[in-house]
């Protein structure tokens, strides 16, 4: 369990940096997000696919592990996994956008983000576990899945073709993808006795 933590944020930032270097036209982590890295169109996009893929893997790896949380907060973060996994699966198109990647990213993001919220247990060893450091966990996570323009989530359900209709390109930040996967890898507790 302790390595599929310690691995996520490996393969996310090394997918995503390696991923953004192979780009001819260059990237921008502002402008671009790393969905675009594994679109249709983009140069290797196989190394972000991968990388997404693992990443999500390490979720559900990690959730299975994880046994001093609570079930409840170990099947949120096994669903934010999968859900990962399915970003992978529908990769954005190389214009436009992609409502089952969309789906699939929300999904991912809010499950990611809210799962410490469900994982609280007071075990001793734990700290983490405790009610206090898993609001805060989620309470620190929970705002960086909301888009931070006005509109943006009324705007993403419109038809395909709408002209008012966003790119799901522009929702999500990389840096909120990374700083959500640092928790809980750097601690690791003994399993509960019974």
């Amino acid at each position: 369990m302790l390595v599929s933590a310690g691995a996520a944020p490996v393969l996310l930032s090394g997918g995503w940096t390696l991923a953004a270097a192979r780009q001819p036209h260059g990237y921008d982590a502002v402008r671009d997000t790393i969905s675009a890295l594994a679109a249709r169109g983009a140069t290797d996009r196989w190394v972000m696919t991968a990388a997404l893929a693992g990443l999500g893997a390490c979720h559900v790896i990690t959730a299975t592990g994880l046994r001093p949380a609570r079930g409840a907060g170990r099947m949120v973060l096994a669903f934010g996994g999968v859900a990962t996994v399915l970003v992978a699966a529908f990769p954005e198109p190389s214009q436009g956008g992609s409502e089952a990647h969309t789906v699939a990213a929300s999904l991912a993001f809010t499950s990611l983000a809210i799962w410490p919220a469900f994982a609280v247990r007071r075990v001793p060893g734990a700290p983490l576990l405790t009610p206090t450091a898993c609001v805060a966990a989620t309470a620190s996570t929970a705002p960086l899945t909301t888009s931070p323009r006005p509109n943006a989530a009324s705007t993403r359900l419109r038809s395909p073709t709408d002209p008012r209709r966003t790119s799901p390109r522009s929702e999500w930040r990389p840096p909120s993808a990374a700083r959500r996967r640092r928790w809980p890898a750097p601690h690791s507790s003994p399993r509960p006795t019974r």
